[in-house]
């Protein structure tokens, strides 16, 4: 073969590639809309329309809902803030009051910020995804929801890095909100088994603990009580004006949650769909 057939041959295997490889992503418009999913392709989808309640309707959190949202404020504002950690019990509010605190701050301050949500999953693509958004003036809130690591899993030492501690570190523009049901982010036998079978078994345990470290603000959810409880379901019972009684509400609010075993933002608000389901008035 000569060196012009050679050159021919691999000008059409560069050709063929070309056609292979997927299109480049769409340019990235963060002023396309208020909230965004990021896709693991490096795509960010609009979201026209968030899956939310009102602050005011969130019942049992007000403590922490006044701690977020004024570090969210501060954000908004250019100001120093603080990533955070939203850990504890099931149903009681944690990703419902990071969605409704960036729909307060936005009220209040029109399209100040993005809200951009990387699935549990896709984590690994952070960095990616914080090079994206450090292009834009825009400030983003960058959300995680339910994130937590298992026993082989690794990638949470590079969302170590990205949250403090790496050599570029978070871009000025973006704050990092997550959700878990675990205080350190990783479940006590993992904690446990390092611990076990470590030659330093201190020095272990901290390599595990570290990451929920560099979150800034640490806000704690628990289980609600009964009066709680009952006082979320009229809240929702009100704002969607459900023609009930009060204490026909608490009956059956009560039975529902018995019938659940639990009681918790998420049970009240599965019993309203299904007061209002039952009474045929629409929750849109």
């Amino acid at each position: 073969m000569t060196d012009a057939d050679l050159r021919a041959l691999l000008g059409r295997i560069a050709a063929a590639l070309e056609r292979m490889a997927p299109p480049p992503p769409a340019p990235v418009d963060l002023d396309a809309a208020d909230a965004f999913v990021f896709e693991p392709s490096g795509r960010l989808r609009p979201v026209n329309k968030v899956a939310r309640v009102e602050l005011e309707l969130l019942c049992g959190i007000d403590r922490v809902a006044a701690i977020l949202l004024e570090n969210t404020r501060r954000f908004a504002l250019g100001l120093p803030a603080n990533n955070a950690l939203l850990w504890g019990a099931r149903g009681m509010g944690k990703s419902s009051l990071v969605k409704a605190v960036h729909a307060k701050v936005n009220a209040e301050r029109p399209r100040a910020l993005a809200l951009v949500e990387i699935h549990r999953e896709d984590i690994e693509t952070l960095p990616r995804l914080l090079q994206i958004l450090a292009a834009s003036p825009r400030r983003c809130l960058v959300f995680c929801d339910d994130l937590s690591f298992d026993q082989e899993d690794t990638s949470y030492k590079s969302l170590k890095a990205i949250l403090e501690g790496g050599i570029e570190g978070r871009p000025p523009n973006v704050l990092f909100y997550a959700t878990s049901n675990r205080r350190h982010l990783m479940p006590r036998q993992m904690i446990e088994n390092e611990r076990s079978t470590a030659i330093n078994p201190s020095e272990a345990v901290e390599e595990k603990v570290s990451l929920s470290d560099r979150f800034g603000l640490w806000l704690g959810f628990h289980p609600c009580s009964q009066e709680t409880y009952l006082e979320m379901v009229a809240r929702y019972a009100q704002h969607y004006r459900l023609p009930v009684e009060p204490e026909v509400l608490r009956r059956e609010a009560l039975e529902w949650a018995t019938t659940r075993g639990a009681r918790s933002g998420r049970v009240a608000f599965q019993f309203i769909q299904d007061l209002a389901g039952r009474l045929a008035v629409p929750l849109g």
